[in-house]
């Protein structure tokens, strides 16, 4: 007896979602609204299809080329008062045949937990009447209901990049860092592109499909020198194809030179920072400067992160996961002028930049959320849930690193706003102070009420002009202080990609995007150690 020969694996592409679009959308929209006391239901679905490589010492370390496929379901069910429950799974090729039945299995099981939750809090605020007053309902914001496709945005399809072509880049990246000195110990490269389709449902009528391209690199140098060794690196990319590591990106506020560039300078700046002295801070507060990378950092930590609402409502509070915004609902900055007239800040995915979209991941549209303008606090990131409980409109600011997992407020493309001074002006004008160029390592205080921020470079000004540079240099200060301080912005707006922002337990790394303008204020430097 001869056997039949096995049939091949179905290849899983962002094309499969095309199959089941719409069954999945009746599973939500009509199927699971049947269900008893089920008040909302919505599914998150997606595909991405991704290669890329890395390499050390300009040789080949390791490439890959795979897929990801998951979905994420949100229930919220309940009698007298209602609760959420979610479910989540990593999918397969086996899976595609009987998706239909994956995801409703999902659907129940998000849905049972939310009913036992909504048992559990039900019996709570009977039991015990002081904690139950401070249960709420799950309730979510009203937020307008989209039908709507968004088609990614790219020259090179990253599908069609051949891996040969990631692992030159890797390895030639490697090689640009190693030319610029004999004195560079140690360079890693990777380069990496992806496509990534998203489908959302929701059984309001939301049906939303977005599909984003992305492309990144990344570069480490470690160099040699008389005061030991100095390790930089840094990201670049985009939300588009290949072409952002070949030809490189430059529109408006995004300078992004082609990757070997990249790799060049950054091998060159290792270089002539391992040569330099390392920073004896003075015992006062100076006079800084800082350059549009370093404040890349700055927003992001110390304005960012405190905006986001689950934070400084205290539902995820981890990695210093407080807000210095908000102590509680009595005690809080709303309203209250934190910084100098001159800074203004706000997070917005309707521009250019890796936290680009036109819908969260709960289906609502983008919009641009000013988080503090001229120097009052204004607005929190928020989600449906959080945005209910303050009674304000939802800003669009949920995101999850895959569809299996729980979306997280996230800031999105998160910066300060440019002023109109000339950034040459802004140095000239310091008698005596000193330039703070380019970010490298974060310390922060638990609700982010200081900070400690080291920089790449560090340069006396003297007389209005740049004099010694020095390394392993910063500076640290009380958060409000430091922006009240604020007493110049410049006109050099520049937005950087943040590839590796993490969040939540189990820890979510998310890709989003910072950035300022020059700056100047007043804080205490920091030396090495």
């Amino acid at each position: 007896m001869t056997s039949k020969p096995s049939r091949p694996a179905t290849r899983v592409s962002v094309e499969s979602l095309d199959r089941f679009r719409a069954n999945l959308q009746s599973l939500v929209a009509e199927k699971a609204k049947k269900l008893p006391s089920l008040r909302y239901c919505d599914l998150r679905i997606e595909v991405r299809e991704e290669k890329g490589a890395l390499a050390e010492n300009g040789a080949e370390k390791a490439s890959s080329e795979d897929y990801t496929f998951d979905f994420g379901v949100r229930a919220i069910a309940g009698r007298r008062t209602s609760a959420s429950g979610y479910y989540g799974r990593v999918l397969g090729t086996t899976d595609l045949d009987r998706l239909e039945d994956v995801v409703w299995d999902g659907i129940k099981q998000a849905y049972n937990r939310a009913r036992a939750s909504a048992r559990e809090k039900s019996r709570a605020m009977g039991c015990f009447p002081n904690l139950g007053s401070s249960l709420t309902a799950g309730d979510l914001a009203i937020v307008p209901v989209h039908q709507d496709t968004i088609p990614a945005i790219y020259s090179s399809d990253p599908r069609q990049v051949p891996l040969g072509d990631t692992i030159a880049m890797a390895v030639d990246g490697c090689k640009a860092m190693q030319s610029q000195g004999s004195n560079i110990v140690y360079s890693a490269a990777s380069a990496s592109t992806f496509l990534l389709r998203e489908l959302f449902f929701s059984s309001d009528g939301a049906d939303i499909d977005q599909s984003f391209a992305q492309t990144e690199g990344f570069a480490i140098s470690i160099c040699s020198g008389e005061h030991g060794n100095f390790e930089l690196y840094d990201f670049t990319g985009h939300q588009r194809g290949w072409e952002v590591l070949t030809d490189g990106y430059t529109k408006g506020p995004i300078v992004l030179p082609n990757f070997i560039d990249f790799c060049k300078k950054l091998g060159a700046d290792a270089v002539e920072v391992s040569a330099a002295p390392p920073l004896k801070p003075p015992d006062k507060e100076v006079t800084v400067v800082t350059n549009p990378h370093f404040n890349t950092l700055l927003i992001h930590e110390v304005v960012g992160h405190p905006s986001e609402l689950d934070r400084a409502l205290k539902y995820e509070t981890g990695y210093a996961g407080r807000s210095w915004f908000l102590k509680d609902m009595q005690d809080n900055q709303l309203g209250k002028q934190i910084a100098s007239p001159m800074v203004t800040a706000y997070s917005d995915p309707t521009m250019e930049g890796y936290g680009s979209f036109k819908y969260d991941h709960e289906g609502t549209p983008a919009r641009r959320a000013y988080i503090l303008r001229n120097g009052v606090l204004e607005e929190f990131l928020n989600n449906r849930q959080t945005a209910a409980i303050m009674g304000v409109e939802c800003n669009g600011s949920a995101r999850s690193t895959e569809a299996q997992l729980v979306p997280l407020i996230r800031m999105t493309n998160t910066i300060f706003g440019p002023g109109e001074q000339d950034p040459q002006s802004i140095i000239s004008e310091v008698e005596d102070g000193y330039y703070i160029d380019g970010h490298r390592t974060p310390s922060i205080a638990e609700s982010r009420e200081n900070f400690r921020i080291t920089a790449v470079k560090v340069y006396e000004i003297k007389n209005g002009q740049l004099g010694r540079l020095y390394r392993d240099g910063g500076i640290t200060s009380d958060s409000r202080d430091y922006f009240m301080s604020i007493d110049a912005v410049g006109n050099d707006l520049r937005v950087n990609p943040i590839p590796n922002c993490g969040k939540g337990q189990p820890m979510q790394a998310k890709r989003m995007s910072n950035g300022g303008p020059t700056m100047r204020g007043v804080a205490r430097l920091t030396g090495p150690g």
